[in-house]
């Protein structure tokens, strides 16, 4: 099957990628990775390029200063046309089967095709407004035209596939769409090399049950729940269990206590900076990531690759990334420290419990969580299409 791959950016070439987009536009590559391990051709239509206007450029003047409110050009109309025609005019240079949208609806709102047309993304954008902070501030009018954007594109698909189940669920109600229109497959994990069992659990057998060694990874310090990470480790520790929180990405508010290790933001696209951030997930025994929003949640796979469990906020998509008792546990908003306290500190009190959801975590990425058997059930669900 031959699939016309649609992004913006150019998938294999990390050098021109934002540093704010990295996370998204290495997924976009991972997934083609995954695809094309299953026999899958594909013709990438990216980069494309967007569309500049003074239009836009006034818009955002006149939002930002007089009202400061967020605008948000590339949910105009004249922008989405731009990147449709783009589309359209590489399209009539392949024979593909079906055109697969990776990033967002964006790209393909406006796309006319006799093709059918697939999305796979993480959630609906209509679920990220007032949940994540970048869509918590709009003017009313790119609050307008992200609704009809999306609605335009999910009407232009054939298939509609996202992260988790909160995200199918929201979609659905926010769009009305058919039931069977919408499947789910969760991410996987965006992080190079494989792992055997047999090295799974040399990395569990290597590390100590004491210091107990939270990783909190995100750059975001406050949407992460940075602050209770960090009360759970001052509770840990006054309890009498010795605890480190390794911070990596954000720099969170000073000053700190000794216990708190900040090795601040790690260029993974670097052979140096992949070691380091691979030592640092061998050596920890959770991912700890008590967010306020999350659409998914890519490093709990990246965590569980490395035999290592999640204990997080059951909110957004993080039902779908990590299953209590197997892969980590889920906590809710309104969860006391001593929650977290407690559960971390029977785990690591009756550490042969701690080793074995270490293991079933790998096994969860084995089985569930990568990009390998990702790329199949997407690809399975492409040909069900064409």
């Amino acid at each position: 099957m031959r699939i016309a791959y649609v992004t913006t950016y150019n998938v294999y070439d990390s050098t021109h990628w934002p540093q704010e987009n990295t996370g998204l536009y290495s997924t976009g590559r991972h997934i083609a990775t995954g695809l094309e391990k299953t026999g899958a051709n594909l013709e990438y239509l990216g980069p494309l390029k967007k569309s500049r206007s003074i239009i836009t450029k006034s818009k955002w003047q006149f939002y930002s200063k007089l009202f400061n409110k967020d605008y948000y050009s590339w949910a105009e109309p004249l922008v989405l046309n731009a990147y449709a025609k783009q589309v359209e005019r590489k399209l009539t240079r392949t024979d593909a089967s079906v055109i697969f949208a990776v990033e967002n609806v964006v790209p393909i709102a406006h796309l006319k095709s006799s093709k059918p047309v697939a999305l796979y993304t993480d959630a609906p954008l209509i679920a990220m407004v007032d949940f994540y902070p970048y869509l918590s501030n709009l003017c009313k009018e790119t609050a307008r035209n992200l609704f009809r954007m999306e609605k335009r594109g999910l009407e232009n698909c054939q298939l509609v596939i996202y992260a988790s189940e909160w995200a199918a669920q929201k979609a659905i109600e926010a769009y009305n769409l058919p039931s069977d229109k919408v499947k789910v497959v969760p991410r996987g994990a965006n992080i190079e090399g494989e792992r055997t069992i047999d090295e799974a659990k040399a990395i569990v057998s290597a590390k100590t049950p004491s210091p107990c060694k939270l990783l909190f990874l995100g750059f975001e310090w406050e949407r992460k729940g940075g602050d209770t990470a960090l009360k759970v480790a001052e509770a840990l520790n006054a309890s009498g269990l010795n605890t480190e929180l390794i911070v990596v990405g954000a720099a969170p508010p000073q000053p700190l206590p000794d216990y708190v290790k900040v090795v601040g933001k790690i260029n993974k696209s670097t052979t140096e900076g992949q070691k380091s951030f691979q030592k640092i997930l061998s050596e920890s025994h959770f991912l700890i990531l008590p967010t306020k929003a999350e659409a998914f949640g890519l490093v709990f796979c990246e965590a569980n690759s490395f035999a290592m469990p999640c204990i997080a906020s059951d909110v957004g998509g993080i039902p779908t990334a990590i299953r209590d008792g197997v892969n980590g546990q889920k906590f809710s908003q309104q969860s006391e420290i001593s929650e977290y306290k407690e559960y971390i500190s029977f785990l690591m009190q009756n550490y042969d419990r701690y080793q074995e959801l270490a293991l079933s975590a790998f096994v969860e990425y084995k089985t569930r969580l990568n990009w390998k058997s990702i790329g199949q059930n997407l690809y399975q669900h492409l040909q069900d299409l064409v």
